[in-house]
Parts: C-alpha cells; structure tokens; sequence
C-alpha cells in the first residue's frame, strides 16, 4: 500500500494530440504529444522563495500511441493533477523557474535517452515503477 503524494508543482496546464509519426523503437505507432503549460508566476510557501516571481515553462513531451504508451499517458495525467511532474527550482543562472521534478519526461522524440529521446526500451516500465512509488497507479 502506497500514500498518495502531493506536490508543490506551480499553476499550470496539459493538453494532449496524436502525431501520425512514429518514434523510434515504436515502428507501428502514433506519438502521444503532451504540451505542458505554465506561466511565470508568483511562489507559493511550497516553493524556494516565496513571494518572488518565477519563470514559466512550455515543454513537449512524447509516448508511443500505443496501449502501454496510453497508460503511462494517464498515471502521468494523475500524477499531474496531484501537482508532482513539476516543482519551482533555482537553474544555474541563479534564477527560479518550472523545471521537471523526479519523474522524467521524454522531451524529444528522438536523439536516443542521452537526450531525453528515444529510443529507450526500458523508458516505459521505468516511469510506470517512479510513478507507482509515488502512489500513482
């Protein structure tokens, strides 16, 4: 038995369309592209420094349309309604943005996992364990 985590992910939105292109490792497939959304805000308590500004984020995100990529397409859904795919942190810069926080996103679709790409024939079942440990299942 798992709690259920929330986190301290910022205002934000997803929205999701099918790409008719495949993925590499994923020959038959659509690509699921999720678009994540979040405008420069204010921080909250749960963040670094609260009351200053934060930089916002657009990020693209990319599964097999297939069965398993769908199911990973909605523990991430969940995991995003209970505020734990994205955090405010402070970048190398100094400054504090939208960043991904512990679970990993595959943010190209291709380039191989150096690059957050695929291929990557273990990304699926990895991400399924992460999100399970955090109560999402």
């Amino acid at each position: 038995m798992y709690s259920t985590h929330t986190g301290c992910q910022p205002q934000g939105q997803v929205t999701s369309v099918i790409l008719h292109r495949d993925l590499p490792g994923f020959p038959d497939d659509n690509t699921l592209q999720l678009s994540y959304i979040f405008p420069d805000g204010i921080q909250t308590e749960k963040h670094p420094h609260p009351g200053q500004p934060y930089a916002g984020l657009r990020l693209c995100a990319y599964l097999p349309d297939n069965r398993e990529g769908r199911k990973v397409c909605k523990l991430l859904d969940k995991a995003f309604e209970k505020q734990l795919l994205f955090t405010v942190a402070t970048n190398d810069n100094g400054e504090d943005v939208v960043t991904t926080a512990s679970i990993p996103l595959k943010t190209q679709p291709d380039g191989g996992s150096r690059v957050d790409g695929y291929p990557d024939s273990d990304y699926l079942k990895t991400v399924r364990m992460l999100l399970k440990n955090k109560g999402i299942e």
